[in-house]
């Protein structure tokens, strides 16, 4: 393997502050270096997004084989739903609902063969199916003023937050399936953030709650020095 940082070690490194030195003053260069590439990125990232901007849906032969499709998760052991599982979903809303899996499944379904693309580098395939989020956030009456959105989860309590416009895009969907299966344990069951337009540490797995909100938040990486947007 070359011997290259990726961007997800990088932003690491500067953001403990141990690239070339441990001094006051580089680790303040570092931070400062970080904070300013993450505005640059994100002034590109969302003049490059578009509401109508579709990714590529791709064939049945893309597909990459199940075992090589990396899955991740930040607790010590893989998580597992907890009895009684419900989504919540509140915030600016008109409509504070919570819903079982069986509710989000008698909801229109779509299905969505993409890229995924990881900050580390590495991309694959796979078949999602589950309910757009602007369905959810119709049926709960999201306020216009809610210009962001907050997801968490029950691993070990990740969470992310989006701009509204990704949130709402059209290839943007809470998934309870991939491949044309249930959802797996290692890949957020039962329920998951997906996206084409985002890089795959926004895809929060093992969802309970989404808020949306009228103030930025952060997020577990996003808090460690990655850049929020986090657009593909």
């Amino acid at each position: 393997m070359p011997n290259t940082m990726t961007r997800r070690q990088l932003v690491a490194a500067l953001t403990a502050g141990t690239v070339l030195t441990t001094s006051k003053t580089a680790t303040a260069q570092a931070a400062g270096f970080l904070r300013w590439m993450g505005r640059w990125n994100e002034q590109v990232e969302r003049f490059l997004f578009g509401a109508d901007r579709l990714a590529d849906e791709l064939p049945a032969s893309a597909t990459t084989p199940a075992e090589k499709f990396p899955s991740y998760f930040i607790a010590e052991d893989m998580p597992m739903a907890p009895a009684g599982w419900i989504l919540k979903v509140g915030g600016l809303v008109a409509r504070p609902s919570t819903f079982s899996l069986e509710h989000l499944q008698r909801m229109a379904r779509i299905d969505m063969r993409v890229r995924h693309h990881c900050v580390e580098g590495w991309s694959a395939v796979a078949s999602w199916h589950g309910v757009r989020l602007r369905d959810v956030a119709d049926a709960v009456g999201a306020d216009p003023r809610a210009s962001y959105v907050e997801f968490r989860s029950f691993d070990a309590g990740y969470w992310s937050s989006w701009d509204r416009d990704s949130a709402l895009h059209k290839q943007t969907m809470l998934a309870y399936g991939m491949n044309g299966a249930p959802l797996y344990p290692d890949h957020g069951a039962p329920l998951r953030l997906y996206s084409a337009v985002k890089l795959g540490y926004k895809m929060v797995k093992y969802l309970t709650e989404v808020s949306f909100l009228p103030t930025r938040t952060g997020g577990y990486w996003e808090d460690k020095g990655y850049e929020w947007f986090g657009g593909v």
